[in-house]
């Protein structure tokens, strides 16, 4: 974690009357620390200036790890470059769950821009540009700035998004969400070719950021000049994180702000103008790192000077230890020797300094080399060692290779070299089926004696592919040895991961995918392993069915609400059809373990998904103005197959099945309180409209209108909750009596035998009338409770996934009354004025009615179109329940 050495402060930025009063709720601000922050206060800026835009609910404080780290970095340069944050107020607000005020927050980023820039005019060094950076929703924002009419492009040169989900939202709860995002890639990638001077770095918080998957991190639009990593992959930061944590967290901000250095161009102090050169520095800080000091254009020749010894070296296997040598050595490998017999050359280095450390000679008579080619620059830094791999067949001229150890002056390190076969250290593994759970596995063994193995992973290329892998290291003796490294690389994006353990050991390793492979990708994942020399490895690979199901909870659990509706109404038709056949309505709990099968819906959109793939089917479905379906949208993404819809039904059946014993628990629970307190009602049917109802339907209508959509629908669930409340304590009460009155009657005619058989039998039959009336209404009254139940469920999932727009409009209803945009004032409308009526309703209007066999069929089609258009639209699930509603209310009716 990031700290602060001063205590932080925020310089609020006095914006002009007309934004200031076009966006009241949000603010910007200028970070600053102790003497820093003092001088910073009459705003006369000579730095570079970066602009910090916070995610969902996120607040513009979170810069001060960039900042602070920044200061301390420019206060070791004497302040010859230093940055200004800046980071922009958005009031905390919820965009990722509403959309409505996206547009709004990338106007107003806009107009800081301009105020930014303004701040530096009259100075010597006055920047034209700045760079942002953004936190979830905030790199979305930034991106969206250039789909703004009238932004010039070049007021921003360089973007970098920390955990932003670029693809699709996570949650995509209303359409001006999935429009914002529609407009937003459509426009980056029909532009591609105008953004090649903007510079856009994307990086992901890896399998810890339960949030955002990696998956919707990659930027849509990978041309020259777009870069997209995991933060486990980073150098020196090999480590994934959370989605918070991805702002604090201490190595990756530091190879943020050391990448902001590197980009400075000295001549005009600001961030260069080349776009080559920003590539550059990001692939050199978040790609590769050589162990090296960034140069723009390293020397193609050094110069191998002093009075250091010259060793040949002649064995194709070398190890070197160093501790406190005070003579530097030159270490000559002639390559010759080994051309015929081996492919590839290996060195690593344990000293981590930056200092240039192999060479290549092409001096080929001389056993000392003047002047040699850098190969420090191949090498690549990982956690405990540097190491380069060398192609012989690429380096022709090469006549020798040329390890420098410098003078160790206390330090201990080692240096190991070996030639080698490619063949003989790349061998294949073949992953275990998805269906083996475990149960089988994939085995081998490295018996040779050498320092790298590259693991081919075969058939591994889908997201729905997860597997451990364990590697266990024998060893020959027990000395200490340099930690080995396991890496698991994906080639075809940047979301490798590390792992580094102390051997003899065994490690588990999780294996799985944020991107799905390529179809015109021919690689596979590799695992790499930087061992021991003198120590075996086994690998062992096997399918772990937990990480799949949980693979999929991370690709689609955005869906499960959907899966959820969809199960209740299939159990809300079978309620009606039950009542329409027998007279009774079954339980909640009873009717979903009996009506809601997968196969009642999948096979009919697997189906469609199959006819689409027919020009013909296409054709047809076009012209019906028809949408796609989501399953096939997400098939072409690689996200999809066959049995995930089914997981993922299964899951809704269990969560609406648990859901309902919860509330129908709940409901007892606050019925029996309900008794203890209050006195029942006696049941009694009421009329479906009345002049009150007209008038409390008119109120709520007007409240949606003119306030938010979401509040209203808050006000009618509060409502149809106390009504089902209240006819459960009814319907309770009856019951109780019900039985006390059976249990008397039994004691009566046991005790009443001196009475005359006539008298008793008109007795009993008055009684059993009486008995009958009172059964049959408390009966219709248990019906109607039990539909208004499953209602009941249905609203409750209108409302959660309302909800956000709901938070929003109260957090800033000091700045404006009215919602606007409000995505579901329209549907808000419609269904208190359903709800109005259909609280006050009874199953025997039901059970007459003449659309009671269309009301229990139009169930199952709604549950079909629901899974098919519902997955990636979630805001489309509160119309089919509207729907659903409606016909209910016209059975009630007619």
């Amino acid at each position: 974690m990031t700290y602060m050495y001063e205590y932080p402060e925020y310089l609020k930025i006095k914006l002009p009357k007309k934004t200031a009063r076009r966006y009241p709720a949000y603010e910007l601000y200028l970070y600053g620390e102790g003497n820093y922050a003092e001088e910073n206060k009459n705003l006369i800026l000579t730095g570079i200036p970066i602009l910090f835009l916070p995610g969902n609910a996120g607040s513009y404080k979170q810069v001060r790890s960039l900042g602070s780290i920044a200061l301390r970095k420019a206060e070791d340069l004497d302040f010859k470059y230093h940055f200004n944050f800046f980071s922009v107020n958005f009031n905390e607000e919820l965009v990722a769950l509403y959309g409505g005020t996206l547009q709004r927050q990338t106007k107003f980023v806009h107009e800081c821009l301009k105020v930014i820039l303004k701040l530096y005019r009259g100075q010597e060094f006055a920047p034209t540009s700045v760079a942002i950076v953004g936190h979830s929703m905030g790199g979305l924002v930034a991106r969206a700035l250039l789909t703004l009419k009238n932004f010039k492009p070049e007021l921003i040169n360089l973007i970098i998004t920390q955990a932003t989900p670029h693809v699709a939202p996570v949650m995509p709860l209303d359409r001006y969400l999935t429009d914002f995002y529609a407009a937003v890639n459509n426009h980056w990638i029909l532009k591609a070719q105008d953004l090649r001077n903007l510079t856009t770095l994307s990086v992901a918080g890896g399998f810890r950021d339960y949030q955002v998957r990696s998956g919707l991190a990659f930027l849509p639009s990978q041309h020259d000049s777009a870069l997209s990593v995991v933060s486990s992959a980073v150098p020196r930061t090999w480590a994934s994180t959370d989605h918070l944590s991805i702002v604090w967290c201490k190595e990756l901000i530091l190879a943020t702000i050391r990448a902001f250095f590197d980009l400075i161009d000295e001549n005009t102090r600001q961030i260069t103008e080349d776009p080559k050169k920003r590539m550059s520095v990001l692939n050199h800080h978040f790609v590769r790192h050589p162990g090296k000091i960034f140069e723009e254009n390293p020397e193609a020749f050094a110069e191998l000077t002093g009075t250091f010894t010259w060793i040949k070296v002649k064995t194709s296997k070398w190890t070197y230890s160093v501790y406190n040598d005070s003579d530097g050595k030159y270490f000559t490998f002639p390559l010759a020797s080994y051309r015929e017999s081996y492919s590839h050359v290996y060195c690593e280095n344990t000293m981590l300094d930056t200092s240039s450390w192999i060479y290549g000679c092409m001096n080929s008579d001389s056993s000392v080399c003047l002047q040699a080619t850098d190969l420090s620059w191949k090498a690549e830094l990982l956690p405990t060692v540097k190491v380069v791999i060398l192609k012989l067949q690429d380096y022709p001229s090469l006549s020798h290779i040329v390890i420098l150890v410098p003078p160790s002056a206390g330090n201990k390190f080692t240096l190991d070299c070996e030639f080698f076969k490619e063949d003989s250290r790349t061998i294949q593994l073949p992953v275990t089926s998805l269906f083996s759970f475990g149960l089988s596995s994939s085995k081998i063994l490295l018996n040779s004696t050498g320092l790298f193995y590259n693991v081919q992973l075969q058939h591994f290329n889908q997201v729905y592919q997860a597997f451990k892998i364990h590697v266990e290291s024998h060893c020959q003796s027990l000395i200490e040895r340099k930690p080995s490294v396991y890496r698991l690389h994906i080639p075809w994006s940047h979301e490798d991961s590390l792992t580094v353990v102390k051997v003899p050991s065994l490690t588990e390793i999780s294996a799985k995918l944020h991107i799905a492979q390529p179809e015109n990708e021919s690689r596979v994942p590799v695992l790499n392993i930087y061992s021991s020399s003198d120590c075996q490895y086994e690998v062992i690979l096997k399918t772990s069915f937990l990480q799949i199901l949980g693979q999929i909870i991370r690709f689609h659990a955005g869906a499960l609400p959907v899966y959820v509706v969809s199960n209740i109404l299939l159990t809300y038709g079978g309620q009606l059809s039950t009542l329409m056949s027998t007279g009774q309505c079954s339980e909640f709990s009873l009717e979903l373990v009996r009506t809601a099968k997968p196969y009642k819906v999948e096979p009919i959109i697997s189906i469609v998904v199959f006819l689409q793939g027919f020009n013909w089917f296409r054709e047809i479905w076009d012209s019906l103005l028809l949408p796609e379906v989501d399953a096939a949208v997400l098939s072409s993404q690689d996200a999809w197959f066959p049995l995930v819809s089914l997981i993922l039904f299964l899951f809704g059946t269990g969560i609406a099945y648990w859901s309902g014993v919860f509330f129908s628990t709940s409901l007892r629970i606050f019925s029996s309180l309900w008794l203890i307190l209050t006195r029942p009602t006696a049941l009694s049917k009421a009329k479906l409209i009345t002049p009150r109802r007209l008038c409390v339907m008119g109120s709520l209508a007007l409240v949606s209108w003119t306030t938010c959509g979401a509040f209203a629908l808050f006000i009618i669930y509060l409502q149809y909750l106390f009504k089902v409340i209240k006819l459960s304590v009814n319907v309770s009460a009856e019951q109780n009596v019900l039985n006390r009155d059976s249990n008397r009657s039994e004691e009566m005619s046991q005790n009443s035998i001196k009475c005359t058989v006539r008298k008793q039998s008109l007795i009993d039959s008055t009684s059993e009338t009486v008995q009958s009336l009172s059964n049959s209404t408390t009966a219709e009254a248990a019906n109607s409770l039990k539909i208004h139940v499953t209602m009941l469920n249905l609203f409750t999932w209108i409302v959660l996934l309302n909800l956000p727009s709901l938070v929003y409009w109260l957090k800033n209803l000091r700045y404006n009354v009215r919602l606007d945009p409000d995505p579901c004032r329209a549907t808000a409308i419609i269904l208190v004025c359903i709800l109005e009526i259909l609280m006050n309703s009874s199953a025997s209007e039901v059970k007459s009615s003449k659309l009671l066999k269309i009301a229990a069929k139009v169930p199952l089609p709604l549950s079909v179109a629901l899974l098919a258009f519902g997955r990636m639209h979630l805001y489309k699930v509160p119309h089919v329940v509207t729907f659903s509603f409606l016909l209910h209310l016209l059975c009630c009716i007619v």
